[in-house]
């Protein structure tokens, strides 16, 4: 048994100096979240530092044309997706979690393939369909004659719509979560006190999600501050086309780079309001065998949660798909070649890898962040995750600045002990994409990880430290098997979000490094919709997986 011996403190007796010290300092982990801030930050300050290149004349332009509309319009496009994807997510997320209707099997898992469609391929085939000139009016026309009303769809509600379509699966997917593994008791002990099943899902049930539906709403949000590609197609003006316009139109890095730093302390005050909000809330530890039974519904209700599930299902996923497939059928027979099989590979092998790079950093960051909660602490760890907010073109940029800078001083060095240049060393290769795809997704493979570490009481850690379990081994041993479904719809959304990646793709990638999502940048930038439509249809083809298996995972 010598070879065996027994490693916890005996009972009453503190555990041993050393181990102690070790847990007090914590070594590595009380300095890894700055660590992480600072290599995922890098990008962020060089677009911040553009503060120091003035651009006054370009400023004052913005300020007396069109600033006061880019704020107005930014805000109300936020509000709008923020409690569209709230509602829908958190009903969808109860109705199929908890309750029994025709179908709700089927809605579980289906109801995640709009995250596999890009919110820019919704939304120029909501165009395609639903403009004056689209068929969906022209029909209408003919049958009611040509006065009757149908609401804009190149305007605010029709961008709030499509985004709204696009991203509440974040909340749905985190909610459901939360719904499946709250278990009975707490519903049980609600009815027990007189509350309804309505006030226990009110009172007791929204409030224990919170975390999750906090999370989801946080990527929902800092998607909608980042996007473009939606936003363009629609002619809606906010912070993103205005940065694209100062860069591109107005020929000014600088000032796109300052109105991105905008972006980020607005996304930096919505986290860290939201981490504030929940800082001082605990939350109890869930058990698989105490699983509510479904609240099964009758009648007219059953029928209405049918419909509202199938009319999501249609309009964000059926419809699409089946608009994309008619267009893809009329422009295969010329674009279909061996060069699909290259985009494919290239699409599946860079965000497998970007999902398996952040997810494992996002776990260490997470659990480094539980066991110092400090201030400064929590505010790295929420930086580390302002990526998410900067458009991915700027994001591009501060990346390749410094990795250009790098790349010239290892030349340097090269031909110094040489004699001869050994050409690009780091730009050109996968690294800048990497890092790139590392620091704008970083919130989406943290949210997950952080709201299932929730689930990990304090008890546990003082339970593992008192058997002499370090940091590392309790992360092992303790933490990863409960945080398995938290790291794994974590790496299931980076994988999916970094397929559908447009700007740092086209910016970033080596030659020859094409992808899905850059050819169909190629065809709708030539007008060409149809011929884009065969690329968006095998770039949703090629997120359904992850999503299926991640909807099975959840169920189970």
């Amino acid at each position: 048994m010598a070879g065996n011996a027994v490693s916890a403190a005996p009972p009453g007796q503190p555990i041993p100096r050393k181990r102690q010290s070790l847990a007090s300092r914590g070594g590595i982990w009380r300095f890894l979240p700055f660590l992480v801030a600072a290599v995922v930050l890098l990008p962020v300050a060089v677009v911040v530092s553009s503060f120091l290149t003035p651009a006054g004349e370009i400023w004052r332009h913005l300020v007396e044309t069109t600033l006061a509309d880019l704020v107005t319009n930014t805000f109300w496009l936020a509000l709008g997706v923020a409690l569209g994807t709230v509602v829908l997510g958190v009903s969808l997320a109860w109705l199929t979690a908890v309750c029994e209707f025709p179908g709700h099997r089927v809605f579980a898992w289906s109801l995640l393939l709009p995250l596999a469609i890009p919110a820019y391929v919704t939304g120029f085939v909501f165009i395609g369909l639903f403009d004056f000139t689209g068929p969906i009016q022209t029909q209408l026309r003919e049958w009611f004659g040509p006065g009757i009303w149908f609401p804009k769809v190149r305007g605010r509600l029709g961008v709030i719509v499509v985004m709204t379509l696009a991203l509440f699966p974040y909340v749905y997917l985190l909610a459901r979560n939360a719904f499946l593994t709250q278990g009975r008791r707490a519903l049980e002990a609600a009815q027990s006190l007189g509350l309804s099943r309505t006030q226990g899902f009110l009172r007791v049930a929204l409030p224990m999600a919170r975390p999750w539906i906090a999370g989801g709403l946080s990527l929902a949000l800092m998607e909608t501050l980042a996007d473009f590609g939606t936003v363009a197609v629609f002619n809606y003006d906010t912070f993103t086309t205005a940065i694209y316009k100062a860069w591109f139109a107005l020929f000014s890095l600088p000032a796109a780079a300052q109105l991105a730093s905008i972006l980020i302390l607005i996304a930096f005050a919505l986290l860290v309001a939201e981490q504030q909000s929940r800082a001082h809330m605990r939350y109890g530890e869930g058990r698989s065998g105490a699983r509510m039974e479904r609240i099964r519904l009758r009648g007219i209700r059953a029928w209405l949660a049918f419909t509202l599930c199938l009319a999501v299902l249609i309009l964000g996923f059926l419809l699409p798909v089946a608009q994309l497939g008619w267009w893809a059928l009329g422009s295969a027979a010329r674009d279909l070649d061996a060069r699909y099989l290259g985009f494919f590979w290239h699409s599946l092998l860079l965000s497998a890898i970007a999902a398996a790079i952040t997810v494992g950093i996002a776990l260490l960051l997470s659990y480094a962040g539980r066991q110092f909660p400090d201030t400064w602490t929590r505010l790295a760890v929420r930086a580390s995750t302002l990526g998410y907010a900067v458009p991915g073109a700027v994001l591009a940029v501060g990346i390749f600045i410094p990795i250009a800078w790098l790349d010239s001083l290892l030349v340097k060095a090269v031909e110094h002990f040489v004699g001869a240049s050994p050409g690009l060393l780091v730009q050109g290769t996968l690294v800048a994409m990497l890092v790139a795809y590392v620091a704008r997704f970083m919130a989406v493979g943290f949210n997950p990880i952080d709201s299932a570490m929730q689930r990990v009481t304090r008890s546990m850690d003082e339970a593992a430290r008192s058997l002499g379990l370090g940091m590392g081994r309790s992360l092992l041993r303790v933490h990863l098997p409960i945080l398995r479904g938290g790291l794994i719809t974590g790496a299931m959304l980076v994988f999916v979000d970094v397929m559908k990646e447009m700007p740092i793709t086209l910016m970033t990638r080596p030659f020859g490094w094409d992808t899905l999502a850059v050819r169909i940048f190629e065809m709708t930038s030539e007008g060409e919709w149809e011929r884009a439509a065969l690329p968006s249809l095998a770039l949703v083809i090629a997120g359904l997986v992850p999503l299926i298996v991640l909807s099975r995972h959840a169920e189970k």
